[in-house]
Parts: structure tokens; sequence; C-alpha cells
């Protein structure tokens, strides 16, 4: 009996000790990634040359990058229009130096989105930048070296399932109201529904295992061998994903063993590294401790549209990334460049906005961790860790208080030292139990978010509040 105890008590130890290594090798991969905090996501295609118009029609719903499929594009119109993509003005260095002169650490572009079309040289189809545009140059090339010149971190996003250019590939089902007034709606929405979602004939000439095999596969090992280091491989809409497929895909990232990867490959049983709630930010009760990193647009698209000049203010989008570290989560920020390869001026404008917020104070978003203290009506808060036990907090100021007396509630650990971020002023403080008050000069040092440096004694963790009573809602379609 004393022996088999042992024996157990060995085995256990030995899972323990097992799971420890697992999870410091995962803790060690995701370590730049959970410094970063901040990245660009690029969406880049033929569609930016349609620009969200089709037939003389505006798309009705949706981002313009989904625009064959709510329009209904036949294939060979669709090829035709890949033509005239020409993207002369792109220009790999400018981009990824507006992506670190905004203070972002990766980069994200789609290698191929739904509609097939691939921005680099691919030899498993022809449907790609170098075969069927007059640019005829793979577009990965040159932002690989961009990003490994700039320090930048790169990731690709690939439709691992849904690809209405190549044969057999899914496509998530869209009504024709969502594209534009077609007379043969009626006609057009029953053969989609009879045919799994499917609009051309030319895309149900092969299975969709042949184009897991022949396509989405090589594809993907292309991307991991011919670009150098790829930090994250981000899959989007597991349209009528099987577990087998999902175990391809899985085995081509094998050349990269330190790859990132996101909660979309295959539900439920590849959740991967990271969660990925689309444009929104998950309230505090949706938190459960897990890596998550909020994708989100400028305007209401992913891809260039021109009619689309609803773009979000430069404070909402420098608060956003306030928001989102102070949960410690990432801002994964879209741009749509148009058809020439340019960035729309608006995007440049924030992009260059949210550049001179970091620059002064990026040191309370990069490698902090979600906030110790309950949330505050004034703003939010982040941390970091140190050696000696203490902890440094930052508190990002929204709205400066008009008698100069910021109040921190449910901070019980003793101040050691309090200072404004952007010059290293001291500020002076009165603690009273687990409340604290900033005296603060008349003035914000920045209309937008300014940031006071407090040093606290002893170890806080993060406060969840609510969390993980709710479930957070990560991969919506489109």
């Amino acid at each position: 009996m004393k022996s088999k105890k042992i024996f157990f008590a060995l085995l256990l130890c030995c899972v323990y000790s097992f799971s420890n290594a697992q999870q410091t090798e995962h803790d060690k991969k995701m370590e730049w990634w959970r410094e970063a905090r901040f990245g660009m996501f690029i969406h880049f295609g033929v569609y930016a040359q349609m620009a969200g118009e089709y037939n003389g029609y505006q798309q009705a719903r949706g981002g313009a990058e989904w625009i064959m499929n709510r329009m209904k594009v036949p294939v060979s119109v669709y090829k035709e229009v890949a033509k005239q993509f020409n993207p002369v003005k792109f220009n790999a260095d400018e981009w990824v130096k507006m992506a670190k002169d905004a203070g972002m650490k990766y980069l994200i572009i789609t290698a191929k989105h739904h509609d097939g079309f691939a921005l680099f040289d691919s030899k498993a189809s022809d449907w790609d930048i170098v075969d069927a545009t007059p640019y005829k140059k793979d577009l990965l090339k040159p932002l690989a070296a961009a990003c490994k010149k700039y320090g930048i971190k790169l990731g690709f996003y690939y439709s691992q399932a849904q690809d209405w250019g190549n044969a057999g590939g899914a496509v998530a089902r869209k009504v024709m109201a969502e594209g534009w007034p077609n007379p043969d709606s009626t006609k057009i929405n029953a053969y989609t529904e009879a045919h799994k979602g499917h609009w051309d004939p030319v895309q149900e000439t092969s299975t969709f295992d042949q184009y897991i095999d022949r396509v989405s596969v090589p594809q993907v090992k292309e991307l991991m061998t011919n670009y150098g280091d790829i930090a994250v491989l981000w899959w989007d809409t597991p349209t009528n994903m099987t577990d087998a497929a999902a175990l391809k895909l899985q085995a081509a990232l094998k050349s990269q063993p330190n790859i990132i990867t996101n909660d979309r490959l295959k539900r439920p049983n590849f959740p991967g590294d990271t969660k990925t709630p689309e444009q929104k930010i998950p309230n505090l009760s949706e938190l459960d401790g897990k890596d998550w990193e909020t994708c989100m647009t400028m305007n209401g698209t992913w891809g260039f549209r021109n009619s689309d000049t609803n773009w979000k203010s430069s404070t909402t989008l420098i608060r956003n990334l306030v928001d989102i570290a102070s949960k410690g989560g990432n801002y994964l920020l879209n741009i749509g460049p148009k058809p020439d390869g340019s960035f729309p001026e608006a995007s440049v404008e924030r992009l260059k906005d949210l550049g001179a917020w970091m620059k002064t104070y990026n040191e309370a978003i990069y490698a902090t961790h979600a906030s110790p203290i309950q949330a505050q009506t004034w703003g939010r808060v982040t941390r970091k860790d140190h050696a000696n036990g203490n902890t440094t907090l930052y508190l990002s100021v929204f709205e400066w208080p008009k008698n100069g007396e910021l109040v921190v509630k449910g901070l019980s650990n003793e101040v050691l030292s309090a200072q404004l971020l952007n010059n290293g002023n001291k500020v002076t403080f009165n603690k009273a139990a687990d409340q604290v008050t900033l005296k603060l000069p008349a003035t914000a040092p920045n209309a937008v978010a300014s940031v006071i440096k407090v040093e606290v004694k002893g170890n806080m963790q993060t406060w969840f509040g609510e969390s993980g009573k709710e479930k957070m809602k990560t991969g919506a379609i489109d």
C-alpha cells in the first residue's frame, strides 16, 4: 500500500512538472505579444479596386472586402476586376514605418481573404497578385523585409475555409438584399440556399476536402517557409471546417514552432492562443485571464470603401487602446489601403495622432497588466510588477478633475510616490483607508488622456470583479 502511495505521489509530481513546463513554454512564446499591446491589421486585395460598388450600386451591408459574396459577383467577372488591380503606390517601407511611428509592435496582413485572392506568389493557385494582376509582384516579400528592418513582428491573416475564387472553398451564405437590388434576387437566394452559399457553379467543381489539400494547406506551408519568422497566423471564419482539415492546417505550421494562433481555426476543439473579440471591447465580466485581442476598424469597413467616411476620432482610438490595455488585452487596429496601395489620408492622420500620444505615454501601455483595482469613473488603470515586490500603477485620466483632486478608489496599498508621466513632476497625495486623493495641476497635460505614474508598496493582482460570468463574444463572421 505504501509503495502505491509513493508511486501515485511521484506520478502526480511528474504530471505537475510537465504541466508547469508546458505553461512556461507557452508563456515564453506569448511574452512578446503580451508586451506589445498594439498592432496593425491590414485588409488589402482585389476588393479595394471595387471600393464597395458594383453595377452602379453601393454594397448594402458589411465590409467592402465581402463585396464578391454580397453582390454575388461571378468568379469570371471578379477575376476581370483583378486585371485592373495595380497597387503601384505600395511602399512596404512606408507602411511598416507608419505602424512603428504609431507605436505598434506587430503587423498582420490579409495574405488571403475570403475571395481567395493571394497577395503572394503561390504555386498552389494562379489566383494571386503575381499571376492575376498587372502588378505581378509578391507583396509580402518586401513587407517581410521592412518588418525585419524596423523590428516589427509580422503575422499573416489567412482565410482557411472560406474561398470564393478557388473551387471547393466554403461560402458563408448571404442573401441578395445585403448586396444590391438584383431583379433575380429570389432565384439567386433559392440557388445559394440549395448550394451551401455558392452562387457560381464554378465554385463547386471541386470538393471542400480537395480545396483543403490542393490550396489551403499548400498555401499555408508557403507562408510558413518563404517569408522568414512569422509571429502570428490569424485564421478566420471556420465555415464548414472539419477537425481533419484543422489538423492538416495545424501541421502546416510546424516550421514556425513559436507562432501564435487565434481561436478561429475550428471551434471548439482548436482554441488557439488568443481570443478575438471583433469590433468591440469586452466588459469586465467577460474577462477570464486568457489572452485576447480586439480587432477593430477605424471607420466601418475592413477593406477600402470610397463611401465610408464614418471615421472614429483619434480621441476614441487612443482611449480604446488604453481601455483594452487596462483589461489585459491587445488592440489590433485596421487599415484598408486604397487600390493604388496608399493608406487613406484619414487613416494616416489618426496614426500620427496615436504616435504622438504613444511617444509620451507608451510606458503606460507596453508590457503592462490589467488593472488591479476596481473600475474608475475618470479613466483607466494599468500596472507593472517589479522584482522588489512593489507595483507601478499608471492612471490614464480621461476626465481631468475640475477641482484638481483625483480620487482613486479601491487602493489599499501604501503609496510611495506619484508623478506626471509626461514630465516627471511630483504629485502630492493623501491616503485614507482604501482611497487615495491626488492633487493635480489645473490643466490636463493631454486633452485625450493624461497619465499619472504611482508607485505602491507590495504586489498587486489583476482585479477582474465579476470576471468570467459572461462568455467573451469572439469571432464575428464579418
